[in-house]
């Protein structure tokens, strides 16, 4: 696959994950938040909630896994680190979400998967 073809079909499953996110009661802050040191594909609140969420693109759910390693994961804990302070408010939780967009299924949406 091409660096444009990856280029669309990531942010085609963004819009997916957007749309997912929405129908389980989110609002998306913001799409693509760059820091310095990483890069969010989605910011999302709902409640007292606010989940940076990485989404993952793959032909399977197991593909879609292996995608998410703890350096990638590493990179989104220190851009939500750095955005933390532009979405969050006094006393909301912040977590590092993961969701999985796979042709033929629903997105899975798996929360609070960093631990430091």
């Amino acid at each position: 696959m091409s660096r444009q073809q990856a280029e669309r079909r990531g942010r085609t499953a963004e819009t997916i994950a957007c749309w997912y996110l929405r129908l389980k009661g989110w609002r998306i802050l913001a799409r693509r938040a760059r820091a310095p040191g990483g890069e969010v594909d989605i910011v999302a609140r709902r409640g007292r909630i606010v989940a940076f969420v990485e989404v993952k693109a793959r032909n399977s759910a197991e593909a879609a896994g292996f995608a998410l390693d703890r350096h990638r994961l590493r990179r989104v804990a220190i851009a939500a680190e750095r955005l933390a302070q532009r979405f969050a408010r006094d006393g909301d939780s912040i977590r590092i979400d993961a969701l999985f967009v796979v042709p033929g299924r629903l997105p899975r949406h798996l929360q609070d998967v960093w631990q430091g």
